[in-house]
């Protein structure tokens, strides 16, 4: 790594020329007086040099190792011009002693030669003794030429013996010596330490290294998401990033002494072709990192939505049909990374084995070997499944797939050399392996394994026989989603999915699933349902509907794989519906009958409701962290339990009348002592409120309205926290008038908080009861005393015309940061059959702290009356629902009014309206 080329060198910096003006220039005026000059003349050849850099990075933007190579040397030949006028102008020594030596060594990705043009120039001065007033004069002059320039520098000043004594203590300090190149200085003093550093520090100390580093690794993935396919990666500390391969080359360098990554095939690390890989995926990733250095001009290692597309554009990458240039950008990222990812797994397994046997070479059992078992031809040792030859999969290569499924029926991992073979033989999967038939049974056995399908579905997609054996697999592989709802690529995402499905099915989420942790125990075909979350998202990117182009590849794999005519119908159908129900659940209200009768139409039997419901659970909560929570599984379960008493039926248990009294019931019996205020004020109330409300809400809307009424209180906020919903209920009272409904919503934004999901009522004398579930922007209730308070107040406030609601509102940031990198066009559809009383009426748009304040004034503008409101985030983007009527309660109808009310909403949405009120 640190032998490296710079063609036309003197086109960066010209050591020679600049240090004879420098000379020149201290000999005429001295050193001190001359300083500014000098300084002048170096930040020249400091810029100059830069600029030199980016333009080549911009005629070859791949070029990552020409970038990073020419900005060290930029820095080494600086770094030596300063030394020698240092040492020679600014504290010259005729005849220097023993103790007036110093040598400046590169450290870090310095010391590697790879600095990204932001870096930090990390330099270790190394002198004889401590106390050596001459060094330390000398290294603070040039310290302060180099913070002058503007360079961030992170130096250390030792001798040799506390450098080592420190790097037998500290890892970082260890690993920085390790990569120490010398620059300038006293030759002698760098050997020395060099020299004593693998004898004193390295020697003996392999395997703790290896151990360490390996623990600083995991730690360092975890904090960046543990995940290689996270949407906003780091491209420096990221899992599948730079450092996981430097981190190789750090390992290899300790045990074996390598001197460049080269020398990694020569001791048997890596293979040739793995070599390239690594040289691949390095050379992409530092150039990357060069493009984000030079756009933001500072050390940005984050590979960002709003920085995506730049790169992409600066390194060419262009749209597709269906694949825009940033998707492709990314989709060859996540190669890069899942390559990174392999190559560190059979690593790490072959200097675990060296290490292993080098241990069983010594001591009592030196000598002794444990026997190999068998199964099915292979050699099983150590918990780990081996080819037993090197043609193995050549013979017959229904083993490809075979071997997976063996590593997971018996909780094996696969030997590394075997993984190594795996990848190497998986072009021999063609028609006939694919259309094999015991090949496609082992497959479906692998998919719904009873241990970890997820971890070896994963190693056979590192391997490349996923997508080699299911082709259209292989083409959403590393495939990413330009937005900010999804975390993980397609593949990533529908491996997990898979690996939640089995922790379902084994129980280990009953607390967070507990109606699918039983109901996957009543599907009639376990492994139809397992299919089912292979594909549902197979047809990602085609530039179509995915649902229905995914349930035409659901009906060519299916019988491939060998499911019959009945698993193969299920499979497609809910590939075709995949999204119906947490979109129902979501975006409509479910204590309307109609609702029901239209989901349950489309469902038709209770054994799709059951898969529907398990695929749902999965295909939501392996979005990414935080996106399955306890209001959409009790959504979920309430569209659930609706549709199954209506489809084993034929028809709802109960009609509104009974539901009603049914209601009343179950409250007075909840509210106990307090029930006889269901005779009292419960007839305030139209029959729909009964069925709106959940009892529990219901029982605090009485207590409430009563105490509100005697204390003749014209307005009553309550907030408390609402377990059962994992969010905050609001319940205001008060005097109905119109334009209330936006402005508790614009209070309650002001408080900081997102509204969930809202309804509202009005009793028979004019009192408005509102209820509405709210959430903080990360999806979590508001339970603290201060925040209640403050949602109390904002929403006084607000109602009492305290406040201006449109500035305040208007100022408030995106409820996510960067969602201006994103284009989201905001649309209207109105629907007239998803009710018998109302007008539906769906807005998506850009999310934003006071969306839904803006649409609720639009509408109370346009003379309508919302009863009940459904938010969903999306990311950046949002779907708001309302149901409405007329000012008579009627339905709205005719293509003027829909179009009026339609432009106002659009308005209100806009990005355009936005920057008016930020303005004004």
């Amino acid at each position: 790594m640190t032998n490296y080329r710079i063609h036309n060198q003197r086109a960066i910096i010209d050591r020679r020329t600049l240090s004879e003006r420098i000379v020149a220039l201290a000999e005429e005026s001295g050193a001190q007086k001359a300083r500014p000059e000098i300084l002048a003349l170096l930040k020249q050849a400091l810029d100059s040099g830069r600029e030199e850099i980016r333009r080549r990075l911009e005629e070859k933007p791949s070029a990552g190792y020409e970038c990073v190579h020419g900005q060290a040397f930029l820095i080494d030949q600086l770094l030596r011009v300063i030394h020698d006028h240092v040492t020679d102008h600014v504290y010259p020594v005729a005849n220097r002693t023993a103790a007036e030596r110093l040598a400046m060594i590169a450290v870090g990705g310095y010391g590697r030669a790879e600095m990204a043009p932001q870096s930090d120039v990390d330099i270790a001065f190394i002198t004889p003794t401590r106390r050596a007033p001459w060094c330390e004069q000398a290294i603070e002059a040039m310290l302060y030429f180099f913070w002058d320039l503007g360079l961030k520098v992170g130096h250390s000043s030792r001798t040799v013996d506390d450098s080592l004594r420190m790097a037998r203590e500290d890892l970082t300090v260890r690993t920085a010596l390790l990569e120490g190149r010398f620059i300038w200085g006293d030759r002698g003093l760098y050997d020395e330490i060099s020299k004593r550093f693998w004898d004193e520090v390295v020697k003996g100390s392999e395997r703790q290294f290896l151990t360490e580093k390996l623990v600083e690794r995991d730690q360092r993935h975890k904090r960046m998401g543990d995940s290689r396919y996270v949407v906003e990666p780091n491209i420096k500390d990221g899992k599948g990033g730079l450092r996981d391969l430097q981190t190789l080359y750090w390992i290899g360098k300790y045990i074996h002494k390598v001197r460049s990554a080269a020398e990694l095939v020569d001791v048997g690390l890596l293979t040739h072709g793995e070599y390239r890989s690594f040289r691949r995926a390095e050379g992409f990733l530092l150039a990357v990192r060069c493009h984000l250095h030079f756009i933001t001009g500072r050390a940005e290692d984050r590979l960002t939505f709003d920085m995506q597309r730049r790169v992409a554009e600066r390194m060419n990458f262009a749209d597709r049909p269906g694949k825009s240039a940033v998707e492709r950008f990314m989709q060859f990222y996540f190669l890069q990374a899942k390559r990174v990812g392999s190559l560190t797994g059979v690593f790490l397994a072959h200097i675990e084995d060296q290490l292993s046997r080098k241990r069983g070479q010594r001591g009592f059992f030196a000598g002794w070997k444990q026997k190999a078992r068998e199964i099915k031809g292979y050699s099983v040792f150590g918990g780990r499944i081996a080819a037993p030859s090197g043609d193995w999969f050549r013979k017959d290569p229904v083993r490809l797939i075979e071997i997976f499924q063996l590593a997971e029926a018996n909780g094996l991992e696969i030997h590394p050399e075997t993984m190594r073979q795996i990848t190497r033989d998986s072009t021999l999967i063609k028609d006939d392996v694919r259309d094999d038939p015991r090949a496609n049974a082992l497959f479906l056995d692998l998919l719904a394994g009873r241990n970890d399908p997820e971890m070896v579905l994963r190693w056979m997609n590192e391997a490349e026989v996923f997508g080699r054996f299911v082709p259209d697999f292989g083409r959403v592989n590393a495939q990413m989603q330009f937005d900010m709802y999804h975390h993980y690529t397609v593949d990533e995402h529908t491996i997990r999915a898979i690996g939640l499905l089995s922790k379902i099915e084994k129980g280990e989420l009953e607390r967070d699933h507990p109606r699918s942790s039983k109901l996957i125990h009543e599907v009639s075909s376990r492994r139809a349902i397992y299919v089912a979350v292979l594909l549902h998202d197979i047809a990602k990117g085609r530039g179509g509907d995915h649902s229905v182009l995914g349930a035409e590849v659901a009906r060519k794999l299916c019988p491939r794989f060998g499911l019959d005519d009945a698993e193969t119908e299920l499979v497609a159908w809910l590939v075709l519906n995949h999204l119906l129900m947490s979109s129902t659940a979501q975006k409509r209200d479910l204590t309307d009958p109609k609702t029901i009768e239209d989901f349950v139409s489309e469902v038709q039997s209770v054994e799709r409701l059951r898969n529907l419901l398990l695929l749902t659970a999965v295909d939501i909560r392996a979005v990414g962290p935080g996106t399955w929570n306890s209001w959409k599984r009790q959504l979920l379960g309430e569209l659930y339990d609706a549709a199954q008493e209506r489809l084993r039926l034929g028809h709802l248990r109960h009609g509104r009348k009974e539901r009603v009294e049914a209601k009343k019931a179950a409250v007075a019996t909840r509210m106990d002592k307090n029930a006889g205020l269901i005779a009292e004020i419960g007839e305030q109330f139209g029959d729909a409120y009964w069925i709106a409300e959940p009892e529990d809400v219901i029982a605090l809307n009485l207590v409430q309205y009563r105490v509100a009424r005697e204390i003749k209180d014209q307005l009553s906020i309550h907030c408390e926290y609402y377990e059962a919903r994992g969010a905050t209920l609001v319940t205001v009272i008060a005097a109905d008038h119109p334009g209330l409904f936006y402005r508790i919503a614009g209070g309650i934004h002001l408080a900081g908080a997102n509204i969930i999901d809202a309804r509202i009522h009005t009793s028979r004398s004019g009192w408005a009861v509102d209820n509405f579930l709210v959430q903080d922007p990360l999806g979590n209730p508001f339970r603290e005393a201060s925040q209640l308070d403050r949602l109390k107040n904002a929403i006084g406030d607000a109602l009492a015309n305290r406040i201006e609601l449109v500035p305040k509102l208007a100022q408030r940031p995106l409820p996510r940061n960067r969602a201006g990198a994103f284009d989201v066009a905001p649309r209207v559809n109105f629907d007239n059959t998803a009710s018998n009383r109302f007008t539906v009426i769906e807005v998506n748009a850009r999310d934003r702290s006071a969306l839904l304040n803006r649409l609720a004034r639009a509408l109370f503008e346009a003379k309508l009356m919302v009863h009940s409101a459904h938010i969903t985030a999306y990311g950046e983007s949002a779907a708001d629902t309302f149901y409405v009527t007329d000012l008579t309660g009627g339905k709205i109808s005719g293509e003027s009014r829909l179009n009026e009310i339609r432009k106002r909403l659009l308005e209100a949405a806009s990005d355009h309206r936005q920057k008016q009120l930020e303005d004004a």
